[in-house]
């Protein structure tokens, strides 16, 4: 065979295996050397292959990415290249399968190809139906787009390989690709993603769970258009030197509102699949309700929170009380992947008293972004003492969600934040442990606290405070302890909701937007669509809707739908990380430095209240440069492909 897809790596890592000829020989490749006829002969290796294409799944997952830590909202002390920017072409932190610094481009186009190659042969296997095959062709396209997704993301523009392949018998220089441009890519990760969409089923099975449905394929869809949509590429002069190798530019310099339209619609396309709605819990004896509201405490769901219980409604998507099967928030998950990738941060973030890793924190900035129980943010709560700085509980009864001896800082906050974040004096509840001195420990970070700084060691968060979003109640380390299995959220309804109110904020005028199964739909800066989206957001967090004003204030509802994303998102498939590169925010927030409490202070009833004085990071040293907004391409890739280009300000 002479015309074979393939991908970038085999432009550039032809010479990491015997030859080019090898390499790009698909009849060599599956099943131990089968002809590309036999391989697709039988169902049972069609399956195989299909299931040897997800495998690249677990390299490109945004929940697995390094670069999750390399933001402004968790701390890990492992990371601190990713935080510093201390990395480059020849050292870009990317190392996936053993590969080197070319790791991650080689297993995402191999995944390309992959996929490619079984969507230009499925069709040929005589054991499978018309249903069979449309499903797995459409999975494959779904497979393509996430591949591709992932490289535009970390790299910007990049290769998109040929659908009709390339012939192996050109020189190396001819196959060699230079970089498109990045509305192409958009373009050609739409059609994918629209494909897959018409084609998928709007269920699976609960032994399927892995796979996409209609919704995860409109849903990636949403979030790539929304990317696209976004200041980082949407007339972006900044990114004028951003060109191929004769020197085209990549990035389109005028700024297109209708994209901000197109990613509307595309979460639009989701919701009128009615198929998902937010996790919603209802209050027991034990519900902790929030402060009364006039307008919203005694109304039902989605008109206000009389039926929900906002912390177990929240903290019941991530820590394993809900199986995936059944949370009606959840779109897509990676299942068994994604559990042992959130066990491993579970362990990470349990104490080292009670056999942790006690090593995740969360940034002061972090935690000042969480709103008070009332909705107000702690700015607003400070005018009339609602929010305080100083002073700890003296009981467990004083205030909702907190033990004794915990600074009033974390009083009065939302039920978010008492479900993500393990404050100086968390309780860690551990119920599956054996002995049950491991059980209901309340445990602090104070200087040569067990779970402090001892001597000159930093193993502890660094921040003092730490993360439990995912730790369950039952999980335990210790004898006879287990860690109860997680879903991981790759995707779920909250993020769509969030996606459309943000693209219609952005809308001046009406938008005619064809949508992915051929219709029209009008989208506008439509006030009750957006309050529609956020006040379900708010309600199952237990706050109050925006006022009017807000709405009607588009630089004012950005900053809000920005905090919201933070909020709602921590922790979760590098949104942060994104986020702040794809607002074009990253030069100010990502070059604040790290804060948290000053984890020199032990614990003296006379100096305790100096550990809560915001303090520097220093050993986790903040920067960020403009050409940070993307990482290097690896050099090594350079140097394979004649024609890629790299980044602006790498070399």
């Amino acid at each position: 065979m002479k015309k074979l897809i393939f991908n970038i790596i085999a432009i550039g890592t032809i010479f990491m295996l015997s030859s080019c000829a090898d390499y790009l020989n698909v009849d060599k490749y599956f099943y131990d050397q089968l002809s590309l006829d036999s391989a697709f002969a039988k169902k049972i290796y069609v399956d195989g292959w299909l299931a040897n294409a997800y495998e690249g799944m677990n390299f490109m997952a945004e929940f697995k990415e390094r670069y999750r830590w390399g933001s402004d909202d968790l701390i890990n002390p492992d990371e601190k290249a990713m935080q510093n920017g201390n990395y480059s072409a020849d050292d870009p932190l990317d190392n996936m399968d053993g590969r080197g610094a070319a790791g991650t481009m080689y297993k995402v186009y191999e995944s390309v190809r992959k996929a490619s190659t079984f969507i230009e042969n499925v069709g040929r296997c005589p054991e499978l139906t018309l249903t069979e095959i449309s499903d797995y062709t459409a999975q494959a396209h779904f497979l393509r787009a996430y591949a591709y997704w992932s490289l535009l993301r970390r790299y910007g523009p990049i290769p998109l390989i040929p659908k009709e392949g390339l012939d192996v018998n050109l020189s190396y220089e001819t196959l060699s690709l230079p970089r498109s441009k990045f509305d192409d890519i958009i373009n050609f990760i739409n059609e994918d993603l629209e494909l897959a969409a018409v084609n998928l089923p709007v269920r699976r099975t609960i032994n399927n769970m892995g796979h996409p449905t209609k919704g995860a394929a409109l849903t990636l869809r949403a979030r790539v258009l929304l990317y696209a949509a976004s200041p980082l590429f949407n007339g972006n002069t900044d990114l004028f030197n951003m060109k191929d190798n004769v020197g085209n530019q990549l990035i389109n310099q005028t700024y297109d509102e209708g994209k901000w339209a197109r990613a509307a619609a595309a979460a639009k396309d989701v919701m009128e699949l009615n198929q998902y709605a937010l996790n919603i819990i209802k209050p027991s004896a034990t519900t902790i309700m929030p402060p009364h509201h006039p307008e919203y405490s005694d109304k039902e769901f989605p008109n206000g929170w009389a039926d929900v219980d906002p912390y177990a409604s929240y903290k019941s998507i991530f820590d394993g009380t809900i199986l995936g099967s059944k949370n009606d928030e959840l779109i897509f998950t990676r299942t068994n992947e994604g559990h042992n990738t959130i066990r491993g941060l579970v362990k990470s973030c349990i104490p080292r008293t009670l056999n942790g890793g006690n090593k995740i924190g969360v940034s002061q900035k972090m935690v000042d972004a969480y709103y008070m129980n009332d909705g107000r943010t702690i700015q607003e709560g400070k005018a009339d003492g609602y929010y305080q700085e100083r002073g700890f509980t003296t009981s467990s009864t004083e205030y909702p969600y907190l033990p004794a001896k915990v600074s009033l800082q974390y009083a009065n906050r939302e039920p978010r934040f008492y479900a993500s974040i393990a404050y100086n004096g968390s309780i860690w509840e551990c119920e599956s442990a054996n002995e049950s001195k491991y059980r209901r420990q309340q445990l602090f970070y104070y200087k040569n606290e067990n779970d402090g700084k001892l001597g000159f060691k930093e193993d502890l968060p660094l921040s003092g405070i730490g993360f439990k979003k995912f730790y369950n109640p039952e999980d335990a380390l210790t004898t006879g302890g287990y860690v109860v299995n997680k879903t991981e959220p790759s995707m779920r309804y909250a993020e769509v909701l969030l996606i459309y109110a943000e693209a219609l904020n952005e809308l001046t005028t009406t938008h005619n937007v064809v949508t992915y199964n051929g219709t029209s739909t009008t989208i506008s800066r439509d006030i009750e669509e957006m309050r529609y989206a956020l006040k379900q957001i708010r309600f199952r967090a237990g706050l109050p809707d925006f006022k009017d004003d807000i709405y009607a204030d588009q630089g004012e509802l950005r900053t809000r739908i920005k905090r919201e994303r933070q909020i709602e998102f921590l922790g979760e498939n590098a949104f942060r990380f994104l986020d702040n590169r794809r607002w074009k925010d990253a030069m100010v927030e990502e070059n604040m430095p790290l804060m948290g409490c000053n984890i020199n202070i032990s614990y003296d009833e006379d100096k305790i209240q100096l550990y809560y004085v915001p303090t520097a990071i220093t050993s986790m040293p903040k920067n960020f440069e403009q050409k940070m907004y993307f990482f290097p391409i690896p050099t090594e890739e350079l140097k394979r492909n004649v024609n890629m280009t790299q980044n602006p300000g790498w070399q």
